[in-house]
C-alpha cells in the first residue's frame, strides 16, 4: 500500500500502541518508563516466563558504575546512608574524567567518542533518575571494600549496586512499570519487525503459542546480546567458542539483532569480542538464578592462575579485577582444556569474595603444596610445582602488600610478570577452585545514534526504530570497566524512549 498523509493519518489512529520495547531487561525498562513519563501507551514483551523475566539483568550482581564528584552525590542517589556508613567509610570520588580514561584505557581508545560522551556525562542523572522510579541503591561493601585501621576504602571507581542485586533491579523495574500502566507479555517472542519499506510499525511475534502482530507507531529493541547462542558465537567470537559457559539467560540468541539486520540495519561494534570471566569448570551451561553470580571467581589478584601445563599465563595483578576480569575469560578459554586453577594460600583466603564459600563450587585444599598438586585435575602436578617455586623466589616481599591500592608489590624476573598485589604461595593450609570461560554478553550489535536510532547501512535512522543496551555495538571493545553494562544499558535505555517518545508525538504531527 503506498503511504500518503490521508492514510497515514488513519494508520497513526489505529496502532495498538504508541512504543513496543522487545525486552523486558534493565535497558528495556528503562526504555518503557521513559517513553510511559511522555504519555505514551507501552507494551513490553519478554519472550521468556515471567518466572524467568529480566534477562541478563536479573542474573548480575547488580554493580552500576557512575561518575561521582563525593559523598554528597551518594547521599543523593542513597538517601538512606546512615551517618556511621558515612563516618566509616572512604568513598572516594569517581569523576567523569575518571570515567572517560578508564573507557578510553580499556577498549584501547576504540570506544564511539559520541555515545561515551552520553554514557559518562549522563550516568548521574539517570541513577537518580530510577531511583525515583523506585529503585533502590545501597554500597557494594562486600565486594568492593576492604577494611582496613576501622574504615572501609573503596577501589577502582565502583561503589554502588542496586539492592536485592540484579533479581531486586529487575523487580523493582517491573514493580514501578506496572504501576505506571506498562503492559508486559511474557512468553511473547518477537518474530519480525512489521516493516512498510519505510517505517517500523509493530512486531510479528508468537505470545503463547499463537502467531500475532501487534502494531506501533515505534519499537524500542532491547533484547541483549547473541551469546545464547553456540551458533553465533562461533561464528563471530571464533573457534570454542561454542564450549564457552554462559552467565546470563538463556534466551538472548541475538534474535533482536537478526530483525533489524533483516529491515537494512547497519551494525558496529566489536563483533569478535565479549565480556568474559573466570567462571566455575562445572557450572551449567546457562545461569542458575538459585546461584545467581555465585558461580564467578573474581579474587585472582590475590593468588595465581595455572593451566593444564602446570604454568601462569596471565598477570593476576595487572590492575583492580575490575578492569581485567572481563577479559581474562577469554585467555582461560584459550588454554588447554580450556580451564585454569586458582590458587590461593592462607595469607589471603580472608580476601576472597564471598563466591568462593558458596555449596557449588569446584574446589580442592591441602595442608602443603606437595599434597595440592596431584589434586589439580588436568594439571601437571611436577611442573606446577616448579612454577611455584620460580614465582616465590620472584616475589618483592619488600614491598608492602594493600588490596585497597595498586600496591606495586610484584615479581622479578618472570617471564610472565605479576604486577601487584604478589604474595608468595608458602603457608598452608592452600586453596584451588577450578574456571573456565563465562560469558556475559557480546560487544558487537547494532548501529543508533545519539537518539538511539537504529542507523540503516545507508547510515540514517530506520524510521520508528530505537534501540539500547547489549544489542547496541559501538560502546565496548575487547575489555569494559566493571559495571558499565547496567549503566550503559540504563542511559541509552532512558535516550530510547524518551526518543521512541518524541517520534510518536512527531508523526502524529506530521499526519
Amino acid at each position: 500500500m503506498r503511504i500518503t498523509k490521508s492514510n497515514w493519518k488513519q494508520m497513526m489512529s489505529d496502532f495498538d500502541y504508541d512504543v513496543i520495547v522487545v525486552g523486558a531487561g534493565n535497558a528495556a525498562f528503562c526504555a518503557a518508563l521513559s517513553a510511559e513519563e511522555q504519555g505514551c501507551r507501552v507494551l513490553v514483551l519478554e519472550c521468556a516466563p515471567e518466572d524467568l523475566n529480566g534477562g541478563n539483568s536479573r542474573f548480575t550482581a547488580g554493580a552500576i558504575r557512575f561518575a561521582y564528584n563525593g559523598v554528597e552525590d551518594l547521599k543523593q542517589i542513597m538517601p538512606d546512608l546512615t551517618e556511621t556508613e558515612i563516618e566509616t567509610t572512604d568513598f572516594g570520588t569517581y569523576t567523569e574524567d575518571q570515567f572517560f580514561d578508564d573507557m578510553f584505557r580499556v577498549t584501547q581508545y576504540r570506544t564511539d567518542p559520541d555515545l561515551c560522551e552520553l554514557l559518562v556525562r549522563r550516568s548521574f542523572e539517570t541513577l537518580d533518575w530510577m531511583r525515583s522510579k523506585g529503585v533502590r541503591f545501597v554500597p557494594i561493601y562486600g565486594r568492593q571494600a576492604f577494611k582496613i585501621d576501622g574504615k572501609f576504602k573503596f577501589w577502582g571507581g565502583l561503589t554502588v549496586e542496586s539492592w536485592g542485586g540484579g533479581p531486586g533491579l529487575v523487580d523493582a523495574l517491573t514493580e514501578s512499570a506496572t504501576k505506571r500502566g506498562v503492559d508486559i507479555w511474557y512468553e511473547a517472542r518477537a518474530l519480525h519487525l512489521l516493516f512498510d519499506g519505510t517505517r517500523v510499525t509493530g512486531v510479528h511475534m508468537r505470545h503463547k503459542g499463537e502467531l500475532k502482530d501487534v502494531t506501533a507507531k515505534s519499537v524500542v529493541l532491547a533484547s541483549g546480546g547473541f551469546q545464547s547462542s553456540p551458533e553465533m558465537r562461533t561464528r563471530y567470537l571464533g573457534p570454542s567458542w561454542d564450549l564457552a559457559k554462559v552467565r546470563g539467560t538463556a534466551f538472548n540468541n541475538g534474535d533482536g539483532a537478526k530483525m533489524a539486520m533483516d529491515i537494512g540495519a547497519s551494525t558496529a561494534g566489536n563483533w569478535s569480542g565479549c565480556h568474559a570471566v573466570g567462571w566455575d569448570r562445572n557450572a551449567p551451561e546457562f545461569g542458575d538464578l538459585a546461584v545467581g553470580d555465585g558461580f564467578q571467581k573474581h579474587s585472582y589478584p590475590f593468588g595465581i592462575l595455572v593451566n593444564a601445563e602446570g604454568n601462569r599465563f596471565v598477570d593476576e595483578g595487572a590492575d583492580f579485577r575490575n578492569y581485567t576480569y572481563a577479559k581474562y575469560g577469554r585467555v582461560i578459554l584459550a588454554q588447554t582444556g580450556n580451564f585454569a586453577w586458582q590458587i590461593f594460600d592462607s595469607k589471603v583466603t580472608h580476601l576472597l569474595r564471598d563466591e568462593y564459600r558458596i555449596k557449588q563450587v569446584t574446589k580442592v585444599s591441602a595442608d602443603s603444596l606437595e599434597e595440592l598438586a596431584p589434586k589439580l585435575e588436568g594439571v601437571d602436578a611436577a611442573q606446577f610445582l616448579k612454577a611455584v617455586a620460580d614465582y616465590n623466589d620472584a616475589v618483592q616481599t619488600e614491598v608492602p602488600f594493600d588490596p585497597n591500592v595498586k600496591d606495586g608489590r610484584g615479581t622479578k624476573g618472570l617471564t610472565v610478570p605479576k604486577s601487584n598485589w604478589a604474595n608468595t604461595l608458602d603457608t598452608g593450609p592452600f586453596e584451588a577452585y577450578a574456571v573456565t570461560c563465562g560469558v556475559t554478553f557480546t560487544f558487537g550489535g547494532l548501529r543508533i545514534d545519539t537518539d538511539a536510532a537504529v542507523q540503516s547501512t545507508d547510515r540514517v535512522p530506520l524510521p520508528g526504530l530505537f534501540a539500547a543496551g547489549e544489542i547496541v555495538g559501538g560502546i565496548f571493545y575487547h575489555n569494559y570497566p566493571g559495571g558499565t553494562g547496567l549503566i550503559n544499558g540504563a542511559v541509552f535505555g532512558k535516550i530510547a524512549g524518551a526518543s521512541a517518545a518524541r517520534y510518536c508525538k512527531s508523526s502524529a504531527s506530521a499526519a
